[in-house]
């Protein structure tokens, strides 16, 4: 009979069970575009000294054990320093640790070394050793030649160097061809150790090359961005530059002017003060009125500077629908969930698309006296591990605070695997639908761009 402890222990374990299942994925998804590539590479990079082992082992099968081993032994020291080789280089690549230079010295002084070794084995073997003895011994010794230049050239600096380290690579096999093998074997080994040897190179080298090219993209994408916010801040600074220029400039002049008055005693002082006060509050209801286009811009605006700030940041960025119509306080409470929504997109995840649609849906023929709904839609992928809106930080309750007070709703939840949507919901009554036009030039702008 089992009791209550057992079933939750039961249940314990099946959810550590499942969590440890979709783990792998998550610790995937999380990752962006350049953390993918350069785990993809390391996993490639540190496959290649687990090859070198069994390809080698296999090798040596034919080989007497007593002959094998000190080959076997120089092999596995040559592989574990591959394998640490392999993860201090790629950071090196990355710039998060100074060239492995002795790490890099030994592990092609061991390749080196292991390729002696195995030539070693190959001249004290019997006077009439089988083929096979032969091919193992001339398999290793080639097979420690190439990883040693395949590898080694991660921590190189230039092209000239790797060309080098082949170059000593095919010399070595053709040296012990021509002391071991008549001159047509000879060749042929040399041209395999030049061939795998240049061939691992030119692989490790090409994906170098590769990883440092996603790099600077990554960052190039990351700099857009940064300059697209960058040129809105300095859109605003201009903004309020034109308005404080001309005002503060007046009043400093009528100050110095009223200063100048009272030292002398004159009525006139007071009318300038007089006028300096009515200057600042004009400048002051100028600011305010700047700021309140800034904060509460409207929609058409909003959701072109979306669709340029995602393809900035190499997100694709489809916009449905345009807000004609609508009344000004639903588009600056729209206005609201795309700019939050945009943030969310390029802080959050890897999204490669991004959806906004706006559509007003009537309220229809049998809901008499109800408002249709404008109802706006943004929605992107690379989100995995997307939770539940209802539980969003301090941005989504903000947005539907604003929303409330428009008698509107906001949704956000994951939709499907690796997608996220938002949805905002705002009433707008009929008689009002066709009353409010686009304000501004600006907006006028936005809206012919859009369409």
């Amino acid at each position: 009979m089992t009791g209550t402890g057992d079933h939750e222990d039961a249940a314990t374990y099946g959810a550590t069970a499942q969590a440890a299942i979709r783990r792998p994925g998550r610790w995937w998804g999380r990752k962006g575009t350049a953390a993918k590539v350069e785990s993809y590479t390391r996993i490639s990079f540190h496959l290649f000294p687990v090859a070198q082992l069994v390809t080698a082992l296999l090798s040596l099968t034919p080989v007497p054990a007593r002959s094998a081993l000190p080959v076997a032994g120089a092999l596995l020291v040559h592989v574990a320093l591959g394998l640490r080789l392999t993860g201090q280089a790629l950071d090196w690549v990355a710039g998060r640790r100074a060239r492995p230079r002795r790490l890099l010295y030994a592990y092609m002084a061991c390749g080196f070394a292991g390729a002696a070794i195995a030539a070693l084995v190959l001249v004290k073997l019997p006077d009439d050793p089988p083929a096979t003895y032969y091919t193992a011994c001339v398999g290793t010794y080639v097979l420690f030649l190439a990883f040693s230049c395949g590898l080694g050239v991660l921590a190189l600096r230039t092209h000239r160097q790797s060309l080098v380290a082949v170059a000593v690579a095919t010399f070595g096999g053709w040296l012990l061809g021509s002391a071991l093998l008549p001159a047509p074997a000879a060749a042929a080994l040399a041209l395999s150790t030049l061939l795998s040897a240049g061939g691992l190179t030119l692989a490790s080298r090409f994906s170098i090359w590769l990883l440092q090219a996603v790099y600077e993209l990554d960052e190039a994408r990351h700099t857009r961005a940064r300059l697209a916010v960058a040129e809105e801040r300095l859109r605003f600074g201009r903004d309020l530059h034109d308005v404080l220029g001309r005002n503060l400039s007046v009043i400093a002049l009528k100050s110095e002017l009223a200063v100048q008055l009272a030292r002398r005693e004159r009525p006139e002082a007071v009318e300038q003060m007089a006028e300096v006060q009515r200057i600042a509050q004009e400048s002051q209801r100028e600011v305010r009125e700047v700021v309140r286009g800034y904060r509460e811009a409207d929609l058409y605006t909003e959701l072109l500077g979306a669709r340029g700030v995602l393809s900035a940041a190499g997100i694709t960025c489809t916009v449905t629908g345009t807000p004609t119509g609508l009344p000004r306080p639903v588009q600056a409470a729209l206005a609201w969930v795309v700019r939050e929504a945009v943030t969310n997109v390029l802080r959050h995840g890897n999204a490669a698309h991004c959806r906004i649609t706006l559509t007003v849906v009537p309220a229809g023929p049998r809901a008499e006296g109800r408002p249709a709904v404008a109802e706006l839609t943004v929605e992107n992928d690379g989100v995995p591990s997307a939770s539940d809106g209802s539980s969003g930080g301090h941005g989504l309750a903000g947005l539907r605070e604003r929303l409330a007070a428009e008698q509107g709703t906001l949704e956000a939840g994951p939709a499907g695997k690796s997608a996220f949507r938002l949805v905002a919901r705002v009433p707008v009554p009929a008689d009002e639908v066709a009353e409010a036009g686009v304000p501004g030039e600006t907006a006028e702008r936005a809206r012919q761009e859009l369409e």
